[in-house]
């Protein structure tokens, strides 16, 4: 499928996506979310992928937010519909089965912020900046994801106040995992998603799966979801199969 508004790279096991619409600062049309959506679709699928980087093109925004100009141009039908779409899209992206890292390279406003807070891991730089905006515009986002990255008290008070967050501060309350300078942004977050691609992906998408199932249960519930896991879709591997390589160092033979 040929995209228009993202790029799509596949750097060993990394997938690699890029929001690219800089001349609108990324801005997430109905076009752009389709294609992301339809990407994410079919990496899902693909075995030879094991996690995704998720960026921004050009130097000013991972995304500044919506199209406004492309909502102010809808009719009610055709806001109906791409709401309805966002909705099923968005639960899609926040429940990928593979690990997503952001790659946030300058502002992440709006929906984009939104975005942001559905994604498994943020990396940051000297740029990065976020406003959670809806209510200012009237809208709500955000309730459900962003409390599960920073707590309900900080949560609150970026949701209420559409203030800008900036990268010392994100790094600081846990929006953003780290900070690193603007220039190696894209290669620490490759790094990273490189870094998880090597582990057992069953295991990885395994443990990515427990996090969520385990969100409002109490830590009882936590602990017995882990152990059923263990005694079905994540059986572990036998130790001679698990602890090959160190076993082969050891000069231990099977």
């Amino acid at each position: 499928m040929a995209y228009q508004n993202i790029l799509t790279e596949q750097i060993d096991k990394v997938a690699l996506i890029t929001l690219n619409r800089p001349e609108k600062l990324n801005a997430m049309s109905y076009e752009l979310a389709r294609e992301l959506d339809a990407e994410l679709t079919k990496l899902e699928s693909n075995d030879t992928v094991n996690a995704v980087v998720l960026t921004g093109a050009g130097p000013r925004a991972f995304s500044a937010g919506g199209d406004i100009h492309q909502m102010a141009k809808s009719s009610d039908e055709e806001l109906a519909a791409r709401t309805e779409f966002r909705t099923q899209a968005n639960w899609r992206i926040a429940t990928f089965a593979k690990p997503i890292i952001g790659a946030i390279n300058g502002l992440a406003y709006g929906a984009g912020a939104q975005l942001t807070s559905m994604l498994d891991i943020r990396i940051g730089c000297e740029v990065t900046e976020f406003r959670f905006l809806a209510a200012r515009y009237g809208r709500v986002n955000s309730s459900w994801s962003l409390p599960l990255v920073v707590g309900i008290a900080k949560a609150k008070e970026l949701l209420y106040t559409g203030r800008v967050v900036r990268a010392v501060e994100a790094e600081k309350i846990g929006l953003l995992n780290q900070v690193v300078r603007t220039g190696e942004l894209l290669a620490k977050a490759i790094e990273m998603a490189q870094l998880i691609s090597e582990n057992d992906p069953r295991m990885v998408q395994g443990i990515k799966r427990l996090l969520h199932e385990n969100v409002g249960r109490d830590w009882r519930g936590c602990y017995d979801n882990e152990q059923n896991a263990r005694k079905s879709r994540l059986k572990s591997n036998h130790p001679r199969e698990g602890f090959k390589e160190f076993l082969s160092r050891k000069g231990i033979r099977n």
